[in-house]
């Protein structure tokens, strides 16, 4: 068998000219692969960064953008940078420099890029753990631009217990050119900071290292605009709306080079700016009412918009014409709200419909299983009492839910357990006494799935907000929630 290779390189692009310095850079690379993903349909840099790594067969997966030159000796200090890193090391950063004029002021188009020097989990030179990727499931896909779709999977890594370290190896990003309008453009990334709010909740900025930015200032200056429109407020609007815009251009024009073309820039920008940012943020807001809903401890909640138009399952398996001999579940995501490696029976909580669902498994006399990877334990964050405590816990809670089955390894260790691999299931079905063939296995995410069809069993996925589209679109029954689901299972023929 072929040895994995250390580390491959993933680069996304859009075919940008910059893209042919960064190989040139990268010329004899000899410790893994240089991928290239061309996004020439505009998917997004989240979609690249995945297609990449999944192509990789690489413990590490170093991704860099396609507008910045690693300096010499780059690949020699990223070995270093991931020599002999601690197990919970999920990531690891490197250093960007903005090279500037060293003749005048920065304009502000350079002064926001040299704000990449500055930034926290900036995927401009980031190296990943596969098992690190593989556990948060990767780049979420719901955010369409470069930005802050780096800032979310540094939330989901740190709030699974990964660690993500900066390095020494280094990297320039040299300033690209940008048209007049660009810092108006660059306004949409309003509306992903919409769904940043919604997934991570109110202080996701301070846990991001991300500054406050200045919507408030920007919906106050669309507020005065509104009332300068109002006969009877009209100059009180008028003149508070001047006096904020002027403001705004100021703040931008003075640490710049003061030219006449970079003053005249700056306010014609500096009025368009607050609209453009309120607009595309409630843009952002409307979206995210239709693609995500945020997790809360208390409730395991499903998608909503396009998620929930696909309750109803599709494309039935071939055993979906007959109710299965048992039920396999996933606990983390299914049974139970999802605790990143819990240890602790008191954080222990039924997902909503969990409860009416196993009771209606038992009254149809349909054995029951759970079959859960904890990596955990593998990783040293958990042992396996802590887990036996919170099985224990589940049963409490929710009653007899048959023999416990986890894989205690890690996704490096290669495991035949370790879902998306059969193990599980069919270690289950044999003690259940049931041929695999005739147990269907419910889950949260892709990896359920594939292990049920894998082992020959039936499947249905559970949505959840950390569930990705792919996963949904691959599912052969999707259901609503764990009661929807079990309704799938008990109905004869299925739907």
């Amino acid at each position: 068998m072929t040895a994995r290779p250390q580390v491959d390189v993933v680069i996304p692009t859009s075919g940008r000219p910059s893209l042919a310095p960064l190989l040139d850079a990268l010329e004899g690379f000899a410790q893994g692969e240089v991928i290239v993903i061309e996004d020439r349909a505009g998917r997004g840099p989240a979609w690249a960064r995945n297609a990449g790594w999944r192509r990789s067969r690489a413990r590490w997966i170093a991704f860099l953008d396609d507008d910045v030159i690693p300096e010499p000796g780059w690949a020699a200090a990223l070995a270093r940078d991931l020599h002999d890193l601690s197990p919970r090391v999920g990531a690891s950063q490197g250093r960007l420099r903005v090279p500037l004029p060293s003749n005048r002021r920065p304009t502000d188009w350079e002064r926001n890029v040299a704000g990449l020097e500055r930034a926290r989990w900036a995927t401009a030179d980031m190296a990943f753990r596969r098992a690190a990727l593989e556990d948060a499931g990767g780049f979420d896909e719901r955010f369409p631009r470069a930005y802050r779709e780096d800032a979310d999977l540094g939330l989901r890594l740190t709030a699974a217990g990964w660690e993500i370290v900066r390095g020494e190896r280094r990297v320039r990003h040299p300033v690209g050119p940008a048209g007049r309008w660009v810092s108006v453009g660059k306004q949409a990334g309003n509306a992903d900071d919409a769904l940043m709010r919604r997934l991570h909740g109110r202080g996701w900025r301070e846990r991001a290292g991300a500054p406050r930015g200045a919507l408030p200032a920007h919906a106050a200056t669309v507020a005065l605009g509104a009332l300068a429109l109002v006969p009877r407020t009209r100059w009180i609007g008028a003149a508070g709306w001047l006096a904020a815009t002027a403001r705004f251009a100021w703040r931008r024009i003075a640490p710049g080079p003061r030219t006449a073309g970079e003053a005249a820039t700056m306010l014609v920008t500096s009025a368009a700016i607050p609209p453009a940012a309120v607009g595309h943020r409630l843009r952002g807001e409307l979206r995210v009412r239709r693609i995500a809903r945020r997790p809360s401890p208390a409730a395991n909640r499903p998608l909503r918009g396009e998620l929930r138009a696909r309750w109803i399952a599709r494309r039935p398996s071939p055993a979906a014409n007959r109710r299965p001999a048992a039920v396999l579940l996933d606990r983390d995501g299914t049974l139970v709200v999802d605790v990143p490696y819990n240890g602790d029976p008191e954080r222990v909580v039924p997902t909503p419909t969990a409860q009416r669902a196993l009771d209606r498994l038992r009254g149809a006399g349909v054995p029951l299983a759970v079959v859960s990877n904890q990596s955990g334990i593998a990783r040293g964050l958990l042992d396996r009492g802590q887990v036996e405590a919170v099985n224990r816990r589940v049963e409490e809670l929710l009653g007899p839910i048959g023999p416990v089955l986890i894989c205690p390894h890690g996704p490096e260790e290669g495991c035949a357990c370790r879902k998306p691999q059969p193990g599980l299931v069919l270690a289950a079905a044999r003690a259940l006494g049931v041929e695999p063939s005739r147990c269907a296995v419910i889950g949260d995410i892709g990896a359920d799935v594939q292990a049920a069809r894998a082992a020959g069993a039936r499947a249905v996925l559970v949505p959840t907000a950390v569930t990705r589209r792919e996963e949904i679109a691959a599912a052969p029954e999707v259901a609503a929630d764990l009661d929807a689901a079990v309704t799938l299972l008990l109905a004869e023929g299925g739907r």
